[in-house]
């Protein structure tokens, strides 16, 4: 069996999980070939895996440009994806792997013609809800449901992916006549809230698979560690936030009202921030730019007492899993994915925004101390990375399967 995967990066979740499966599949006996575009990341820093760059660096910005100022968005790079086409044509793959497709790298009319008339077996893993909308990736936080019947009058079309003027009326249409004209697509999400979604929007017709996020639970594990000497933090109760693109999104507002509020018992420590990032916080917060080592990572989780997680917008964040992995018990808003990872043996979930709630619960999660680390490890255990990446070549090749049964009949 032959597998192509396209995704918009490298790195990164997408990035890791694309590489994921291809691993699966050559473990398999399977041939796979990844593509991607060239990205700010990946033009200096190249991952340890192979892959085949769409385009390069400078027509990616032209095309990104273009988009921009029309919103036209994967309406252009033609040229570049003439070239993948032709690539993937002589490959002549069994499967062909859809992951993130927006961010102005690849034309989406001619990518979905050639999957529609070669017949060629779809795979869509949706890491986001762009897919279903007239342009946002996201759209819970501002708490629109346009997307059921069409996009119009978008109240974040300057954001990601950034527009002059608002074209999302236009893009939701032509996605939905694009996206739904496919005959052999099967769709997965790594949420069951986000299959709910999907369910609910043009893309309803197609199957939908869950296929949850995993993580490497061979580096995230409980770890021993110096964190608490090396920061002075001996007696302190730890609650720690860790993302990677700190905002009002991912909940930056809410730790500094904690620390501000909460009394010195407790120290907040932040991972994955930078300078821009510190000079919004308070003094008695501990703030730690982003690493690349895992190690250290999981030490700074394996200390910690509480992992919180106020974001209030994801599909299914594996820092959640990350944190229990190593032992850690989770609190979190109930947004998005988010509360289908800890269970009632090992977190605690509160609505979106109800800080008293979220304080409430810090306190009797820090002093009842009603969850064991065996707990958080084994729930953890669920997300293993090696079972979610078998769960996809299982269903190509249930998909191969399948088209050599019609082909028979």
């Amino acid at each position: 069996m032959r597998v192509v995967e396209i995704n918009g990066g490298v790195f990164g979740s997408t990035g890791r999980i694309m590489f994921g499966i291809a691993d699966a599949l050559s473990h398999a006996g399977h041939e796979v070939m990844c593509f991607s575009p060239v990205t700010t990341t990946n033009r200096t820093q190249e991952p340890d895996h192979d892959y085949i760059k769409i385009g390069g660096y400078q027509s990616r910005r032209f095309n990104v440009l273009l988009e921009m100022l029309t919103g036209l968005h994967g309406g252009f790079a033609h040229i570049t994806t003439a070239k993948l086409l032709k690539e993937i044509k002589a490959y002549s793959p069994d499967v062909i792997h859809l992951h993130t497709i927006h961010g102005g790298y690849i034309n989406l009319p001619m990518l979905f013609r050639y999957i529609r008339d070669s017949h060629i077996k779809a795979v869509w893993t949706l890491h986001d809800c762009w897919s279903f909308t007239g342009g946002c990736p996201h759209f819970e936080n501002i708490k629109c449901d346009k997307w059921k019947t069409g996009c119009h009058a978008c109240p974040i079309y300057k954001e990601y992916p950034k527009s002059v003027y608002d074209n999302t009326a236009l893009m939701y249409r032509r996605k939905k006549k694009l996206f739904s004209d496919i005959e052999n697509m099967r769709l997965v999400t790594p949420s069951a809230w986000l299959k709910d979604l999907v369910k609910q929007s043009y893309l309803k017709d197609y199957p939908v698979s869950v296929i949850n996020n995993g993580i490497d639970l061979s580096r995230f594990c409980l770890t021993k560690s110096n964190f608490r000497e090396e920061h002075g933090l001996q007696n302190k109760i730890i609650l720690l936030g860790v993302a990677f693109g700190w905002g009002k999104r991912k909940g930056l507002d809410v730790f500094v009202k904690l620390a501000k509020v909460l009394p010195e018992e407790y120290q907040i420590v932040l991972v994955g921030t930078d300078d821009a990032v510190d000079a919004g916080l308070p003094d008695n917060v501990i703030s730690i730019h982003r690493t690349q080592d895992v190690s250290e990572l999981a030490q700074i989780y394996s200390a910690a007492d509480l992992f919180i997680n106020p974001t209030r917008e994801d599909s299914f964040p594996t820092v959640n899993i990350e944190a229990l992995a190593c032992g850690t018990p989770v609190l979190t808003y109930c947004t998005g994915g988010s509360p289908e990872i800890p269970d009632d043996s090992c977190g605690r979930v509160v609505e979106k925004d109800d800080f008293d709630a979220l304080v409430k619960q810090i306190k009797s999660i820090c002093h009842d101390k009603p969850f064991t680390e065996e707990a958080c490890i084994r729930r953890a255990s669920m997300f293993d990375e090696k079972k979610q990446l078998s769960r996809y070549v299982t269903l190509y090749e249930e998909l191969c399967d399948e088209r050599a049964a019609k082909n028979r009949a």
